[in-house]
């Protein structure tokens, strides 16, 4: 089956390997086995989006999990940071989410935590992978009488909307706020608008009737032109979409506008930095992040780390430096000091109540970062070489890093979930930029089309 394990857990297309009944079944008891070893008994959170694939799934997991005598604590749909929430929350040993993010609803994944809430380290990913891929037996040691139960956690969702709420700061409200949320179809679908309406907001949602194949469709993070027109049409102060697992936030200000996550982190940065509350004045982001961001931190006095994509390492390096906060343009953001995973309605819920602080709208907050343009293509591809070893790619990149010297830069790296090649430039101009990043594009797609 080959390494199962990407960027964010286990992923693929619903119903194949390793996405199918006997590979969640291995998770569970391979999970389940590990576990043992250091605690019985043992408790497992199980939670999963809306795709109609997760109940297969997660009927899968669970009786992987009781099979090797775990107790299973079924959250039902909730947010996968809802799920890293009660893990912490309960006393748990593991939690295990049913999700593929903001993938299509064909696809889904494995998403796992630890006790501590947090996504596993490369270690313990390979130690669980090679239980999965194993031909042992793990549920061999226990005895019938010994055979976990699942139950049902039936304010699991509530538990976490009092969570989300009670992190929203004391003295600030949301009241007389007119908002539009996208919950893309997904597992936000009824938590956040809960949770706004609680703190006074005035909420319309877009896209909360989710019915197993319309998630992520047309809709959320990675498709907010319906939230942009909605926020200019209504007059609200801001728009918030969220992806499938509601762990990614994109705002869009009160004009009508996209905002990137990289300027959503420059305003939280600032915010805590002006506040005295941004640990040693640091702020992690990836590769990936816009030069701008790199420019406003050090006009700022922010110091700025980049970590490899993937908000897993984000975290590492967080926790390793110290910092509170980080993440990834893409909108995965990470406040540490309030939760161990990124939440993308935690987030949203920190970008309002900078704006209510300082009563600023998201347009004038934006500003304090400028945004290179910036070109990203993503080239479907049959295997995935070392870049480096593609004389036709390697000459592209070349070519156009000589082009923008010091005006801009090239990125070209495999995605961790997908098939797919992702081409970015950063240059001085649109035009420019577009043209480079198609160029190199092109030979990504001649060479591994």
């Amino acid at each position: 089956m080959g390494r199962l394990f990407g960027t964010d857990g286990i992923r693929g297309e619903a119903n194949r390997a390793p996405m199918d009944g006997p590979t969640g079944l291995a998770l569970g008891r391979a999970l389940g086995g590990i576990l043992r070893k250091s605690e019985k008994p043992f408790k497992v959170v199980l939670g999963k989006d809306t795709r109609i694939s997760g109940d297969m799934l997660a009927s899968a997991v669970a009786a992987g999990i009781a099979s090797a005598g775990g107790t299973v604590l079924h959250a039902g749909v909730i947010p996968t940071p809802g799920v890293a929430f009660l893990v912490r929350s309960l006393g748990a040993q593991a939690g295990v989410m049913i999700s593929a993010s903001h993938n299509p609803f064909q696809d889904n994944g494995f998403k796992v935590f630890t006790s501590r809430g947090m996504k596993l380290s490369d270690a313990e990913e390979a130690e669980l992978e090679a239980g999965i891929l194993s031909d042992a037996e793990p549920a061999d040691g226990v005895q019938p009488f010994e055979i976990g139960r699942v139950e049902d956690l039936e304010n699991a969702a509530q538990t976490y909307m009092d969570f989300l709420a009670g992190a929203f700061p004391e003295g600030l409200t949301l009241g007389g706020l007119r908002l539009v949320l996208d919950t893309a179809n997904g597992a936000a679908s009824a938590v956040a608008p809960g949770v706004f309406k609680t703190l006074g907001a005035e909420v319309e949602v877009l896209h909360n009737q989710p019915d197993g194949v319309n998630i992520n469709r047309d809709c959320g993070s990675e498709h907010t032109g319906a939230l942009e027109e909605q926020v200019r049409k209504s007059g609200a102060r801001a728009g918030l979409a969220f992806d499938g697992d509601a762990d990614r936030l994109i705002a869009v200000d009160e004009t009508g506008r996209r905002l990137t996550g990289d300027q959503v982190l420059m305003i939280l940065a600032s915010d805590l930095h002006e506040r005295g509350l941004l640990a040693d004045s640091l702020l992690v982001t990836t590769v990936m992040s816009n030069l701008g961001l790199v420019e406003a931190c050090r006009a700022m006095g922010i110091s700025h780390h980049a970590a490899g994509v993937g908000d897993r390492f984000v975290l590492e390096d967080m926790r390793r430096l110290g910092a509170v906060l980080g993440g990834e343009d893409s909108g995965h953001m990470i406040l540490l000091d309030h939760h161990t995973t990124g939440d993308g309605i935690l987030s949203g819920l920190m970008l309002l109540a900078c704006a209510v602080r300082k009563g600023k709208p998201l347009s004038e907050l934006a500003a304090v970062m400028k945004v290179f343009p910036q070109e990203l293509i993503n080239v479907e591809v049959s295997g995935k070489p070392d870049i480096q070893t593609i004389p036709e790619v390697r000459r592209a990149v070349r070519e156009v890093e000589s082009e923008l010297g010091e005006k801009g830069r090239v990125l070209v790296r495999y995605s961790g979930t997908q098939n797919i090649c992702r081409v970015m430039v950063e240059g001085p101009t649109l035009e420019v930029t577009r043209n480079a990043c198609e160029r190199i594009a092109e030979a990504v797609g001649k060479a591994l089309g």
